[in-house]
């Protein structure tokens, strides 16, 4: 570390990383007492429970992104650039994406399990990074069948789509359902903050938010997406279809005694199979939306509907007086 500050003092930053970055004056600033005064501020962090901690790993997003895209490589290794079609050639692949896609989650659930904070003091992990590792890696072929009928509600959903080949290989919605089919299996099963990582891995990618906790059935389709938010404790059916700019969230938040918010607490709505929800609308609450209901656009609803519902924005009337009409 000292050899790297006096090296950045005496020859400016251009020879320290590099000949093409500008050449910078060296009295600009006390580097040293900077950084000694970031490490005091950094050590008297309240987030941070040990000196240990502090030296701890912490999951990397970047690593957890490979994870992610060798996942998808081994449910779709056709879309994923494997170029030897062959029964065995795919084999290999599938085995080579998947085994490395393996070894990187328990290397990062072994970060998440050894770091701890002020919010996870005194909880210890149910399952070890191996353990929710094997369970993952068992329900791959459920997730992949789950995920197949997502594909197929994308593809008859949409009359612009030509293929589910277009689907797979285009679609952000389609995208983001496979990131968080992948999340959720690993917020179950003892790792939500890996999960919750990957899960922003396809908000960054997608505009599309979806929380690990949320549970969705299967035949789910995000039609556009850009800008669709499901809150933690939402519970979506089977067959149902959002459009972009939907806002499955929370009307309030309760507090405790310190007036810090109470985590955990069913919040989310409920939405039951079937249900169609246009783009813009916004639904907030633990309220139930009715199997078969279909949501208007850029309806704000906070109430709960009987199934079959029909619910629009309130309808704007043009009336024009003629002739004392209106008096």
């Amino acid at each position: 570390m000292s050899q790297t500050l006096d090296l950045i003092r005496a020859n400016g930053v251009a020879e320290a990383v590099g000949a093409s970055a500008p050449r910078l004056p060296t009295a600009a600033w006390d580097i040293d007492s900077v950084v000694s005064e970031l490490e005091e501020a950094r050590s008297r962090s309240k987030r941070v429970l040990s000196a240990s901690n502090r030296r701890a790993p912490l999951p990397n997003p970047s690593r957890l992104r490979q994870a992610i895209e060798h996942i998808y490589g081994s449910l779709f290794p056709r879309h994923a650039g494997a170029l030897d079609h062959s029964e065995d050639a795919l084999r290999f692949f599938i085995g080579d994406r998947l085994n490395a896609a393996l070894h990187i989650l328990v290397e990062q659930i072994h970060r998440e399990h050894a770091f701890v904070d002020e919010t996870r003091a005194g909880q210890a992990a149910q399952n070890t990074p191996d353990e929710i590792v094997g369970a993952f890696a068992r329900q791959l072929p459920e997730l992949y069948a789950t995920l197949e009928t997502d594909i197929r509600a994308a593809y008859e959903g949409d009359p612009s789509a030509k293929s589910t080949e277009e689907v797979i290989l285009s679609f952000p919605g389609v995208r983001a359902v496979i990131h968080h089919r992948v999340a959720h299996a690993l917020h179950v099963l003892g790792a939500p903050v890996v999960a919750r990582i990957i899960a922003e891995l396809a908000h960054s990618q997608t505009g599309i938010d979806i929380h690990p906790g949320a549970q969705i059935g299967a035949g789910f389709f995000i039609d556009h997406g850009t800008g669709v938010v499901i809150g933690e404790t939402a519970i979506i059916g089977e067959r149902v279809r959002l459009y972009q700019a939907v806002t499955l969230g929370a009307k309030r938040f309760s507090v405790d005694e310190s007036g810090s918010l109470v985590k955990g607490q069913p919040r989310h709505p409920i939405i039951e199979d079937d249900v169609v929800i246009y783009a813009g609308a916004t639904i907030l609450g633990r309220v139930t939306i009715g199997r078969g209901s279909s949501i208007g656009g850029n309806v704000w609803l906070t109430r709960s509907v009987p199934p079959n519902s029909n619910v629009l924005q309130a309808q704007i009337r043009s009336e024009t007086f003629d002739s004392g009409a209106g008096i």
